[in-house]
């Protein structure tokens, strides 16, 4: 297939368009790059062996969109293009509904009008706010409790509005657990703009001394060590389900919901114990107060992934740590290499040419 890949260039969407290259697909991406770097792109390159099409711009601009639908004949759109900050989403709820929704409707609005009738969307467990029970299955009750969980599920309830509305779109609807890692190559990882949102990005950043310490919010929740227990889900993992769930819309018309995670939850300190084993030092940390809205307990059953896509994470807490790490020390070296400036010049003119 042509897929184009919106929100190629970030975290997830880069390893999946190496995913998506290595299974034989052609894949563009189209990124307005204010959340990822420009050189993300040339690594997928590196590490795919392949060409990758790119465009900056923006979702929301449906001028662009049906330029890219003109120039190229897409048979799939694999959507990440969406701003995915919890507390941000907190503090700027507009930016959010702005970006995530009207993004998603405006590029529902040009796929239905150029006839490119499949998808595969980008989603979250955060769309399940505060379930009652574990494990997690796609039947448990939606409720987000802040903005960017809504953001996703109105995203989820705006394809499955269109769909019932033309019955020959292919909608695969795939909710992420917590993905972490990186690629083994140590050439992609994830790079937050700012301060890290997420766990493991920010233990990452006190092992390599750009932060001071950890701070684990809650040590009193109803778990073994008093800390939060998460699913988490190797971002390799993570992008193989994209390329599973376009085959399984291959099959016909359809609309599917896929809970992506491992089936299993660790704790902040359990991460934490991994990471200092990866990294090879002790990491200093200490306790703060609970930060509203966190639940003691969230982990996915993977069950509807396996049997309908022939899916399953393959890899374990120490790999996942193990990869991050590898990323992080490789990352750090690279930026001490070279000026920013020259970078940044040399990195939007190569990628321009694509």
């Amino acid at each position: 297939m042509n897929v184009l890949v919106t929100g190629g260039a970030g975290y997830v969407g880069s390893h999946v368009a190496v995913e998506l290259l290595a299974a034989g697909h052609d894949v563009t991406v189209l990124d307005d790059l204010s959340n990822s770097r420009p050189e993300t792109l040339a690594a997928v390159r590196r590490v795919a062996h392949r060409e990758i099409g790119f465009r900056e711009g923006d979702i929301r601009d449906g001028a662009l969109l049906d330029a890219l639908f003109e120039d190229a004949e897409f048979h799939a759109v694999a959507h990440f293009a969406a701003r995915k900050a919890v507390a941000e989403s907190v503090a700027d709820p507009l930016r959010y509904y702005d970006n995530n929704v009207l993004g998603t409707a405006r590029l529902l609005e040009r796929m239905a009008h150029h006839g490119v009738k499949t998808i595969v969307f980008s989603s979250s467990a955060t769309v399940y706010g505060e379930p009652r029970t574990m494990p997690i299955t796609e039947d448990c009750p939606t409720a987000p409790v802040n903005p960017y969980g809504r953001s996703k599920l109105m995203g989820e309830q705006m394809l499955q509005d269109v769909r019932a509305a033309d019955p020959e779109w292919r909608v695969s609807i795939l909710r992420y657990f917590n993905p972490i890692g990186a690629h083994p190559s140590g050439e992609l990882g994830e790079c937050p703009v700012g301060a890290p949102e997420n766990l493991v990005p920010f233990i990452a950043q006190v092992a390599t001394g750009k932060r001071e310490r950890l701070e684990v919010f809650g040590n009193d929740y109803p778990t073994p060590d008093g800390t939060c227990i998460r699913d988490y889900i190797h971002v390799v993992d993570l992008a193989r389900a994209h390329v599973k769930a376009l085959d399984f819309l291959a099959a016909g018309p359809r609309l599917a919901v896929h809970n992506l995670g491992t089936g299993r939850g660790y704790s902040v300190l359990e991460v934490v114990r991994a990471f200092e084993q990866a990294c090879g030092r002790s990491l200093p940390r200490r306790f703060a107060p609970r930060r509203p809205g966190d639940i003691p307990v969230s982990y996915a059953s993977p069950a509807r992934a396996k049997a309908d896509l022939d899916w399953a994470a393959r890899h374990d807490l120490p790999r996942m740590c193990e990869d991050h790490w590898r990323w992080q020390s490789r990352d750090g070296r690279r930026r001490a290499a070279r000026s920013s400036a020259t970078t940044g010049g040399y990195g939007a003119r190569r990628l321009k040419e694509v």
